[in-house]
C-alpha cells in the first residue's frame, strides 16, 4: 500500500516507519520536527516537513502520492504538560486529527491506524486491563487520546472508516541495530533517564514512591519493546476494514517495577547507578499491566523481545552510540552488535 505516516519522525513514528518498508510498503513521512528529527527518518521513505494542521498540505501530499492508508502518530504525549496546557492539547491532539479525517473522508481513504494510549483507562481498578474495562482517563493528554478514538468509531459508521486504535503501555528500547532510538528533550521516560546516569549527564535517578502495594514497594509497569511495538502497528493497518474499528491493548502482560529496571540497568551497563528516593507522585497508580489477548488472537501479534535485559541492552546501544542522540555523530557499532 501507499502508506502516510504523520509524526513518522519521532520515536515510535520512526520505528513503525523501518517496519513499513521492510514489509513492501511505500511510505510517505510528514512531521513538522517540533519533536522528531529528521535524521530518524529512513531514506527509502519520502519526507515532507509538515504538520497535520496544515490540512491544504496534507492533502496534497495525499493526492500526489495516491495515499491509501494512514498511521497517525501526530500527537504530543507529556502527561504534566498536558494538565498544565491543556488548550495545546485539545488544539493538536483532538482539533488536527478531526481535520486528517476530514481529508481522508474526501480523498476516500478507509484505512488508519491511530497511536492511542494506555491512559485512557486511568487508574484501573484491576490488572490486567482488558480493553472493555471503563474508560476513564485522569488527565488531559489521556482525553484527548480517547476522544481521537470515539471520532474514528463514530467516522466507522458515518462513512465506513477502517479504523484500529492501538492503546500503547510503556514503549521502551530501541532497533536492534542500534541505528534509532529515543531522543526526546526533556527526557520523562524510565529508561532513558536511567541510562542517562550511566553516561554521567545525570548525577542519580529519582525513584518515586517506595510504599506501594508491590513487591519491592516501587511502582509496576509494562515495557514493550518498541519493535514489538511497530510490528504491532504493520499487522493493524493490514487487517484494517471499512466500517470496522477496533482498539487494541499493546504489552506484555508482564510488569517490571522501577527498582528492577535500575537492577537491569546496572547490569547491562555495569554502572553503579545511585538512587535518590521520593515522595510519591500524584497519580500514579501501583501497577498498569496489559491483557494482550485481543491482539494476540485477532491480529496474530505476539511480543518477540521480553526481556527486560535486553530491552534496556537495546536502549543502551543506541544512547552509548548516540551520545548527543540524533544531533551527534553516526554510530560506531561493535562487530555483533547489539545482543
Amino acid at each position: 500500500m501507499n502508506i502516510l505516516v504523520t509524526g513518522g519522525a519521532g520515536y515510535v513514528g520512526s520505528h513503525c516507519l523501518r517496519a513499513l518498508l521492510d514489509r513492501g510498503h511505500r511510505v510517505v513521512v510528514t512531521d513538522d520536527l517540533s519533536n522528531g528529527h529528521r535524521t530518524a527518518v529512513d531514506s527509502r521513505a519520502q519526507f515532507i516537513q509538515t504538520g497535520v494542521a496544515n490540512i491544504a498540505r496534507i492533502s496534497s501530499v495525499i493526492e500526489v502520492h495516491e495515499v491509501e492508508a494512514v498511521m497517525h502518530f501526530a500527537g504530543f504525549l507529556e502527561v504534566g504538560e498536558s494538565v498544565k496546557e491543556p488548550l495545546k492539547y485539545y488544539e493538536n491532539n483532538v482539533s488536527t486529527s478531526c481535520l486528517l479525517l476530514q481529508a481522508m473522508q474526501r480523498a476516500g481513504i478507509r484505512r488508519m491506524v491511530f497511536s492511542s494510549t494506555a491512559a485512557v483507562y486511568g487508574s484501573p481498578p484491576t490488572c490486567p486491563i482488558t480493553e472493555d474495562m471503563p474508560l476513564n482517563p485522569i488527565n488531559p493528554y489521556g482525553r484527548t487520546k480517547l476522544a481521537v478514538e470515539w471520532a474514528m468509531r463514530d467516522c466507522a459508521k458515518a462513512w465506513g472508516l477502517g479504523g484500529i486504535a492501538l492503546r500503547y503501555f510503556n514503549a521502551a528500547g530501541a532497533a536492534r541495530d542500534g541505528t534509532i532510538g529515543e531522543d526526546h528533550d526533556p527526557e520523562t521516560h524510565l529508561i532513558p533517564i536511567v541510562l542517562q546516569v550511566a553516561q554521567g549527564k545525570r548525577e542519580q535517578v529519582a525513584v518515586f514512591g517506595t510504599d506501594y502495594p508491590t513487591p519491592d514497594g516501587t511502582c509496576i509497569r509494562d515495557y514493550i519493546h518498541v519493535e514489538d511495538l511497530a510490528d504491532a502497528h504493520v499487522r493493524a493497518i493490514e487487517a484494517c476494514e471499512p466500517g470496522w474499528f477496533r482498539a487494541f491493548n499493546v504489552g506484555t502482560g508482564t510488569g517490571t517495577s522501577v527498582l528492577q529496571i535500575i537492577e537491569a540497568a546496572r547490569k547491562v551497563t555495569d554502572h553503579a547507578i545511585p538512587v535518590v528516593l521520593s515522595e510519591r507522585r500524584e497519580g500514579d497508580p501501583a501497577e498498569l499491566l496489559a491483557d494482550p489477548t485481543q491482539l494476540m488472537q485477532e491480529l496474530e501479534w505476539k511480543p518477540r523481545h521480553t526481556d527486560i535485559h535486553k530491552i534496556v541492552d537495546s536502549a543502551w546501544c543506541w544512547h552509548r552510540n548516540h551520545p548527543q542522540g540524533f544531533s551527534g555523530k553516526r554510530p560506531i557499532l561493535s562487530e555483533t552488535g547489539p545482543s
